[in-house]
């Protein structure tokens, strides 16, 4: 679900976590863009909204949204968004060996770094070998190119001054398209930093480049290099004056020069200000899109409707049966219940999503039922056999009763041994879509007599018990999307980076034992390995429908509302061309600004 800033759809990462989080209220006066319109140099500039601060610069690192990559840096090749297809980006070309086993690409001549130092393949061979694929850097990105059950990764090696070969063990049909998501990384500037450990036999990489790293110290290859970052005000982008990119009168790209990302405390704080002229887009939530609509002519801008989002939104029970220190992550009794189908069967009957469509999607939206994007060419709907859960309260009661549950004279659940079934719903403060559902699941499910105690938390809070301490027992989040199932291999992989209905301990934290997986969870990671290496399409797509049906059976996430792709942007832009995969300005780099 897309409630950041549309520019964040950029970079192409379906695993990214969409979380996001709001901060210490301060005021509008305090936070208005204007305030820095009038103090810097006047320039061409666009000028968006964020709702938290960014949390590393360092790319590899970040598993986040917002996040800045999507502008400072590029990979070598791109995704078209209008079209699907995958186009050149650092790369100006790429030949696939008949085997299907190789691909070599050839970089464009005379590429640069912000600092003006070469862009060379040995950047590349880098990036890949000394970066992605070292076990001591805890990237999300090594998972989404793992081949096979071996796991092993492609191998990349230098073939001459401008072309780089990768190889895979056997064919990788998302081979291509997963190189989209990866950037290209400066080895002069980090290369130290990786051979270099520190007190804890650890590359000194995992500390480089954090948000307080002075923003001229931050090599890029994007559109665009960091200018300046205010905590909690604002983040500054200026153009990368080495970019690559030129017109085709040969005029530089990106066209305008300046990026601003006002950091607020709320949605409703980035409406104020984009009412009164502060901001030049903003993403339309539903509560705020009849507001907006009557006013498109008057406030000289217009509304973009992409259909539906191509992100997920979900509730997700914590099915992990792990012990850390002897201690269960999950209380044994709730486990019990999160572990047993028809609980989370009935609890997907209970939730009205069609009510959540009309009263807090305003009507704009549709209910969600796979995991895969509805603009994939590997979706499976309902008319082909996903099955879904249409609210069904008596048809919950029955699954209940059927598992062994049972309801006392109060009308409350209670399991076989006479607990009160009772738990613990969380998601991100400060985010008013997703605090409106939380409120409709807790009613919804105290119709079939379960107490659901619903609790936003700060932000940090949130992330540190859903990545690392592992002590929760639902969660309401989400996930990008995209046209690729493979990018979410680290999602169905039993040992992936946001396997997180189950998660396994990542490098560097504590272990877990007794950590089970069940066999449908199993197959899920199996059909995932299978899919990626078979290169007839036809197949794959089969492959992935029975993804789909096992998750729909099985519910790791209770998927929720997709809603539409809605956002507003300024007339005095020129050459948006709106899309649910990459918002407004997926195109940023031809995108003029006109009076």
């Amino acid at each position: 679900m897309q409630y950041t800033n549309n520019l964040i759809s950029l970079i192409k990462r379906f695993w990214i976590l969409i979380i996001l989080s709001a901060f210490t209220a301060v005021t509008v006066a305090a936070c208005n863009p204007a305030n820095f319109r009038s103090s810097a140099t006047q320039v061409p500039q666009l000028v968006t909204s964020i709702l938290s601060d960014p949390k590393t610069f360092n790319y590899p690192l970040s598993s986040e949204s917002p996040n800045v990559f999507g502008l400072i840096y590029e990979g070598l090749i791109t995704e078209n968004y209008d079209t699907g297809e995958v186009e050149p980006a650092l790369a100006e070309s790429w030949e696939i060996s008949d085997d299907k086993l190789k691909i070599v690409f050839t970089l464009r001549d005379g590429l640069k770094w912000s600092d003006g130092q070469p862009l060379t393949v040995d950047d590349v061979v880098f990036t890949y070998n000394d970066i992605y694929f070292n076990e001591a850097i805890p990237t999300d990105i090594r998972d989404i190119m793992r081949v096979g059950e071996s796991r092993k990764l492609p191998t990349v090696r230098k073939v001459d001054n401008r072309r780089v070969e990768f190889a895979v063990p056997e064919p990788f049909a998302p081979f291509l398209r997963s190189s989209t998501g990866a950037a290209i990384l400066p080895a002069h500037a980090l290369r130290e930093s990786i051979q270099t450990k520190d007190a804890e036999g650890k590359p000194t990489f995992l500390q480089k480049w954090g948000v307080d790293t002075p923003p001229d110290q931050i090599v890029v290859n994007g559109l665009y290099k960091l200018e300046r970052y205010d905590t909690s005000e604002r983040v500054v982008f200026r153009r990368n004056p080495y970019y690559w990119r030129k017109s085709p009168k040969g005029e530089a790209q990106p066209y305008i020069e300046r990026l601003v990302w006002q950091i607020v405390e709320s949605t409703d704080t980035a409406l104020l200000q984009f009412r009164s002229g502060g901001l030049d887009s903003i993403g339309v939530t539903p509560d705020y899109f009849s507001l907006l609509k009557v006013q498109e002519k008057q406030g000289n801008f217009k509304i973009y409707n992409g259909g539906p989002a191509a992100g997920t939104t979900f509730i997700v029970f914590n099915l992990n049966k792990g012990r850390r220190n002897g201690k269960p992550l999950v209380d044994p009794i709730k486990s019990r219940w999160f572990n047993t189908l028809e609980f989370r069967q009935a609890v997907a009957y209970a939730i009205d999503r069609q009510t959540m469509i009309n009263n807090t999607y305003r009507g704009l939206g549709q209910t969600q039922n796979s995991p895969i994007s509805v603009q994939s060419p590997y979706y499976l709907s309902p008319e082909e056999g996903l099955k879904v859960y249409d609210y069904n309260s008596e048809k919950a009661k029955q699954l209940l009763l059927k598992a062994g549950f049972k309801y006392n004279t109060q009308n409350q659940l209670l399991d076989s041994e006479g607990n009160r079934v009772r738990f613990t719903l969380l998601t991100n403060a400060g985010n008013k879509i997703r605090e409106a559902i939380g409120s409709q699941i807790t009613q919804d499910l105290s119709r079939i007599g379960i107490q659901v105690d619903f609790t936003p938390l700060a932000w940090n809070t949130y992330t540190d018990k859903l990545a690392n301490t592992l002590d929760w027992d639902v969660s309401m989040l989400g996930l990008t999307g995209g046209l690729e199932p493979n990018d979410g291999a680290n999602v169905w992989n039993p040992e992936g980076g946001l396997h997180m209905f189950n998660q396994k301990p990542q490098a560097g934290q504590k272990p877990i034992e007794g950590w089970e997986v069940a066999p449908w969870e199993a197959k899920i990671g199996q059909l995932y390995i299978q899919a990626a290496r078979e290169l007839d399409e036809t197949k794959r797509k089969a492959i992935y429908a029975e993804t789909q049906k096992i998750t729909q059976e099985n519910l790791p996430f209770i998927y929720l509302v997709n809603p539409y792709s809605l956002s507003a942007v300024r007339d005095r832009f020129e050459g948006i061309r709106f899309s649910a995969l990459g918002g407004a300005f997926w195109n940023l780099y031809e995108i003029k600004m006109v009076e």
